[in-house]
C-alpha cells in the first residue's frame, strides 16, 4: 500500500512539473499570436456605408460611352418630379439633376477648362460657378466659327446662348470631335458650356424646363 502510494505521490510530482513547464509556453504563444491576428483584422477591408446626400450613381454606364445613355436606367419620368433643378460639379465631371435633396440621374460631363487669373493668380474655370436658370435658347444644333467648335441639342442657361448644356463638339463638318468627346466625364475641356453625351443632351434640350435652377460648384 506503501509502495503504491510512493508510486501515486510520484506521478502527481511528475504531473505537476510538466504543467510547470508547458503552461508557460502556451501563455507566450498565444501572446505572440495576438499581433499577427490584429494586424490581419486590420488589413481585412472595412465596409462602412457610402451614402450620402449626393451618390455617386449606381446605375452609371461604365465605360463612358458619349453615344449613350450616362445611366444604363430611363430617364426620370419629370411628370412625377415635384421639385426639379440640376447642379453641375465641374471637378468632379458629372451634372446631376435632383428632385428636393435627392438626385435621380447623373450625367457624365465635361466643363470649362482651368485657367490662371492674372489679376488674382487663382485658378478658375471658363465656366462660371454660382445659381443660374434654364433659359428659353435651345435647339438641335449650333456652329461658333470663331472658335471652330459646335454641337447638337443645346440648352441654354446663361447669356441667353452664351453658356449652354449641349452634346460633346462638333466639327465644322457635323462630324464629332473623337478626341474632345473622349474627355467627357473624366477631364475639363470646354470654353464655357456644359458637355453631356448625345442622348443627355438630347433629353436635356427636349425635357428641361425654361426657368429649372441650375447651380453650377466647383
Amino acid at each position: 500500500m506503501r509502495k503504491r502510494t510512493k508510486y501515486w505521490v510520484y506521478g502527481l510530482f511528475c504531473l505537476v512539473v510538466i504543467m510547470l513547464a508547458v503552461v508557460p509556453q502556451i501563455r507566450a504563444s498565444r501572446q505572440q499570436a495576438q499581433p499577427t491576428s490584429r494586424h490581419a483584422a486590420a488589413s481585412q477591408p472595412v465596409h462602412r456605408s457610402t451614402s450620402t446626400a449626393q451618390p455617386a450613381g449606381q446605375h452609371m454606364r461604365i465605360p463612358i460611352n458619349w453615344r449613350k445613355p450616362s445611366e444604363t436606367v430611363p430617364y426620370p419620368d419629370l411628370g412625377k418630379v415635384k421639385d426639379l433643378w440640376v447642379k453641375v460639379d465641374l471637378k468632379g465631371n458629372r451634372t446631376y439633376l435632383y428632385d428636393g435633396q435627392k438626385v435621380i440621374y447623373t450625367m457624365y460631363s465635361t466643363g470649362g477648362i482651368y485657367k490662371k487669373d492674372a489679376k488674382t493668380g487663382k485658378t478658375k474655370s471658363a465656366t462660371p460657378t454660382g445659381t443660374f436658370h434654364v433659359q428659353q435658347e435651345r435647339g438641335d444644333s449650333f456652329y461658333n466659327a470663331k472658335l471652330q467648335e459646335g454641337a447638337n441639342y443645346y440648352t441654354s442657361w446663361l447669356n441667353h446662348g452664351e453658356y449652354l448644356f449641349h452634346s460633346v463638339p462638333t466639327k465644322a463638318d457635323g462630324s464629332y470631335n473623337q478626341k474632345e468627346a473622349a474627355k467627357l466625364g473624366k477631364s475639363q475641356g470646354s470654353h464655357g458650356c456644359v458637355r453631356l453625351s448625345v442622348p443627355d443632351a438630347r433629353w436635356m434640350e427636349q425635357n428641361l424646363p425654361v426657368g429649372t435652377k441650375v447651380v453650377v460648384v466647383g
